[in-house]
């Protein structure tokens, strides 16, 4: 056993799971650092904190096997202390403290002012929208809920999160400008589910109220929607994006299915007409709405039918954007009580199905922006490309567009007006116009 470092004590925050733990480690990070403490984020650091995902098998092993990777660098001396929050620590923690006994202490995911004493510092409630950024200085994730209210018989988020907590639009607004202050032009608003937004706190959906009071901010200049449920959707936020240059013509809703005996099972509260017809909605109110779903093949029951149900609906929908999972078997879910009769082979097969015919779908939408000119962001520079997005692009998840560094100069995190030279199936080249 080494002698402890002299050295000053450096937290390192390691950040697994969805743009939700991005946000959550980031607010961690700006509540140490006003306790004067030397925090970094994924880089070195004698003091580790590990913010861990439990939503899918994948997602949970990751999590184990990074917990288990720093306990071995504790026990060779690289590293002095190791804590475990999120997720996989407010479901599983007596387990994990049953099998790997030898982190320090794990939290929950609503034990925030305990972990920070843990780490020697205060919980400082004042703090409102300071957080120390992960993400490219230009955009920022914006959490604008809490928890999940939904009774969808596959997840296992109200388990981890708890019910749905709107935070008040006021609260947002302060955060929104502390984010515009340092230089970020985009927002993307993330919750379990924004179309709950505000039932709790106002009686009422809210979400279009919550982007007329954004859009006021200055220095933002894009606003983007994650996150919807198709149950109970607010149209009146399709008036705004239609209206408000600032809102993205972009709509991030998880449909999960199509097949009305696989909605039901999963306790969607909608039907195949309903769905069908709430995009058709979308797309009469913004006529250039990009919309990014997600799918889940290989639910308990699915047959042969059902996704043959699904692929042709994907074929007949043309989503711009659109990801396709595996099911996971999850305990402690309404779905676990049913039996997971799709083999892995299977639900495998079925998801690159459905991603071959969206790749397809892509590739041609593509196409069509050939010639065309659109306000692209600048994201990073990769070797000899500037990549930057469209607003109809999400980071990490959509497509990119890339721009030849070695005849123009771009800074990260400004505009550029760019016209479309070439297109694959999920990347567009461009050039830069005056």
């Amino acid at each position: 056993m080494r002698t402890k470092t002299l050295k000053k004590n450096k937290i390192n925050v390691v950040t697994l799971g969805c743009s939700k733990n991005v946000y959550d480690s980031e607010v961690l990070m700006g509540q140490l650092k006003a306790s004067g403490k030397d925090v970094v984020h994924e880089e070195e650091g004698n003091i580790v904190v590990i913010n861990t995902c439990g939503f899918i098998n994948n997602a949970k092993e990751e999590s184990v096997n990074t917990i288990l990777e720093f306990m071995q660098k504790k026990e060779a001396g690289d590293v002095d202390k190791v804590f475990v929050t999120g997720c996989l620590s407010e479901r599983y923690k007596p387990d994990l403290q049953k099998e790997i006994p030898n982190v320090d202490a794990y939290f929950g995911t609503t034990e925030l002012p305990h972990l920070l004493k843990a780490l020697g510092a205060d919980y400082k409630h004042e703090l409102i929208g300071e957080r120390l950024t992960t993400t490219p200085k230009n955009y920022a994730y914006l959490k604008i809920a809490e928890g999940c209210d939904r009774p969808c018989s596959f997840c296992a988020i109200p388990i981890m999160r708890g019910k749905h907590r709107s935070t008040p639009i006021e609260e947002i607004v302060i955060e929104a400008e502390k984010l515009a202050a340092n230089g970020v032009k985009e927002l993307i608003l993330i919750a379990q589910d924004l179309t709950y937004y505000g039932l709790d706190l106002y009686k009422k959906r809210n979400l279009a109220e919550l982007l007329e009071a954004l859009v006021k901010v200055d220095g933002v200049e894009w606003i983007r929607l994650h996150y919807a449920f198709p149950t109970g959707f607010p149209m009146d936020v399709l008036d705004v994006m239609n209206r408000e240059p600032k809102v993205c013509n972009y709509l991030d809703i998880p449909l999960q299915h199509i097949s009305d005996a696989i909605l039901k099972s999963m306790r969607r509260g909608t039907t195949k007409e309903k769905t069908t017809k709430l995009l058709k909605d979308f797309r009469a109110a913004v006529p250039d709405m990009t919309i990014r779903t997600t799918l889940i093949v290989g639910y308990p029951g699915e047959t042969e039918e059902d996704f043959q149900t699904l692929k042709q609906w994907v074929t007949d929908m043309r989503f711009e954007r659109l990801g396709c999972f595996t099911y996971s078997h999850e305990e402690n879910t309404h779905a676990y009580n049913l039996e997971d009769d799709v083999p892995e082979e299977v639900k495998i097969d079925r998801a690159n199905q459905i991603m071959e015919i969206q790749s397809q779908i892509s590739w041609e939408l593509n196409q069509e922006k050939i010639g065309k000119t659109f306000k692209v962001v600048i994201d990073r520079k990769e070797g000899n490309y500037f990549i930057g997005r469209t607003e109809y692009d999400s980071p990490d998840v959509d497509n990119e567009v890339l721009i030849d560094a070695t005849k123009t100069y771009l800074k990260t995190g400004e505009f550029a007006t760019v016209k479309i030279i070439e297109a694959e199936d999920f990347d567009l080249y461009g050039e830069v116009t005056v």
